[in-house]
């Protein structure tokens, strides 16, 4: 009879599963209709047309040609906080995926025991004055398994997947803004360094001016009001210096947070040149919009609208009967003196049905739908983003490119005008006032050409980072480093997860 029982519910089992069914909308990739024609005027004028120097992306910032800025960001990839919380991310994701798979298994797995002294005491009105005690005892395990006809466990499961997916895709554009923000912050330190010097040396050129004047107007050939028009420009100049050496401290610092250093362990720019370096021009043989669904926030945004998608499942299976195939088996008895302890067992199907909660679970249904339509307008916001960066960092590199030439035209042309007038005026054949007039172009034009010489390095470097270049297939010591999973496998039992492969998203 047993055996009979047991075949019914192995019976209804497979007949459960044959007629199994997903609910809730399967995942397509939201559709950006405008992308597939667009391309920003500025983007082939910011590339040259050289195919032999086409750029990998993975690695762009090695087309600077800087061995310390190699290194920085190779030492901010193994040690920066934010990028380790990315890492720790995925393995959270990996391990809620792993609850969800395990859903799909008997969701009751329960053993159960008990065991108690009962005493009985004679009342009021008992004359027999007895007192008996016993012990009851009973041991079981109940399974339960849940039949997923709905697919309830099926779209939670996937719903998780594309949730891992997501999370690895947001370390990968941690990578991204990573690589850009050390970049960015080292040659913003290079060009305050270089506007520090190019102060000193303005102050110095004015120094010489006032020890001119101050030599004139002792032997009567100069009034006292050029020594003094000399000297205000000279401390003014003088006064510029220290805040540009609280910026430098502070780009240090900010570089040190990213490198998950203390602030002023900054050993490798000790000796870095205070020049700027020139730049050569970039190719990259790829069609912007091809390259902006490939960033890895658009990738992210992509796995996100697929793991709500799947949650419109999960809610709809609540508004069906849940089916379950349940078995038991027990044994009990007692310390009576002809009791027998006894053996039981049960097997066969339930169901539940929330039947008079239908509006409650509808109006869930319909909240997961508006959280889909939440993350694909949040995806179309991305792509927007993405475009927008691109298009700006394009024209941002084409007219601080343009302007590189013009600036340092007008600045030699400054230095030839300080040079004649001072000459001049040495000669006596001008006045003062046209030394300081050249002393003033000198300094504007000389700040203004560093200052476009960094505006365009970080340009290139936005440009870089909009087309989502400088990421790489992260390993799991590039997640999270060994001494860190050492110390997690000793805290916690991993069961081999912290060692697994990392899995690539498909693009």
């Amino acid at each position: 009879m047993r055996r009979s029982s047991l075949h019914l519910v192995a019976a209804c089992a497979a007949a459960l599963l044959a007629g199994c069914t997903n609910l809730g909308p399967d995942y397509e990739e939201p559709d950006v209709a405008w992308l597939a024609e667009w391309e920003t005027d500025l983007y082939g004028q910011a590339l040259t047309k050289a195919p032999d120097k086409e750029q990998d992306l993975s690695f762009w910032w090695k087309a600077f040609n800087d061995p310390v800025l190699n290194e920085l960001i190779e030492v901010a990839r193994k040690e920066n906080p934010s990028l380790r919380i990315a890492g720790l991310a995925v393995l959270e994701s990996k391990a809620l995926l792993g609850i969800a798979t395990g859903a799909q298994y008997p969701q009751v797995q329960r053993a159960n025991g008990s065991w108690a002294r009962v005493d009985r005491w004679p009342t009021e009105g008992d004359d027999s004055g007895n007192h008996s005690d016993l012990n009851t005892y009973d041991v079981g395990f109940d399974v339960g398994w849940e039949a997923d006809f709905w697919g309830r466990y099926r779209r939670g499961i996937e719903s998780a997947d594309a949730a891992f997916f997501a999370s690895i895709t947001n370390q990968q554009n941690a990578q991204v803004l990573l690589a850009a923000q050390v970049a960015d912050a080292y040659y913003a330190y290079r060009t305050t360094a270089r506007q520090i010097q190019i102060a000193q040396e303005n102050a110095d050129l004015q120094l010489r001016s006032l020890e001119i004047t101050t030599r004139l107007f002792k032997s009567g050939q100069s009034a006292e009001l050029d020594v003094q028009q000399a000297r205000t420009q000279y401390l003014a100049t003088l006064s510029t210096i220290p805040d540009l050496e609280i910026a430098l401290k502070q780009i240090e610092n900010a570089l040190c947070v990213l490198l998950g250093r203390s602030p002023g362990d900054l050993p490798e720019i000790a000796s870095v040149p205070a020049t700027l370096p020139e730049l050569n021009p970039l190719f990259i043989d790829a069609f912007p919009a091809n390259l902006l669904l490939r960033r890895p926030d658009v990738r992210t945004a992509a796995w996100s609208v697929a793991a709500q998608s799947a949650q419109i499942g999960v809610a709809k299976a609540d508004l069906y009967p849940s089916i379950t195939l349940f078995g038991t088996i027990g044994w009990s008895g007692s310390s009576v003196n002809g009791t027998d302890s006894t053996l039981s067992t049960g097997v066969g199907p339930a169901f539940t049905w929330n039947l008079f909660n239908y509006d409650r679970i509808e109006n869930n249904v319909r909240v997961q739908d508006a959280r889909l339509q939440q993350v694909i307008e949040g995806y179309q916001l991305t792509v927007l983003a993405a475009a927008s960066e691109v298009d700006s960092a394009a024209i941002s590199v084409v007219k601080t490119r343009g302007q590189q030439t013009l600036l340092a035209e007008a600045l030699e042309a400054a230095e030839r005008s300080l040079s004649l007038s001072t000459k001049r005026y040495q000669e006596g054949y001008s006045d003062f006032q046209r030394v300081l007039t050249a002393q003033q172009s000198r300094a504007a034009r000389s700040a203004s050409y560093v200052a476009n010489q960094g505006a365009h390095i970080s340009s290139v470097i936005s440009f870089y980072r909009a087309l989502g270049g400088g990421w790489q297939p992260a390993t799991n010591e590039d997640l999270v480093p060994e001494s860190i999973r050492q110390i997690m496998a000793e805290r916690t039992d991993w069961d081999g997860m912290l060692e697994e492969p990392v899995p690539l998203p498909k693009p």
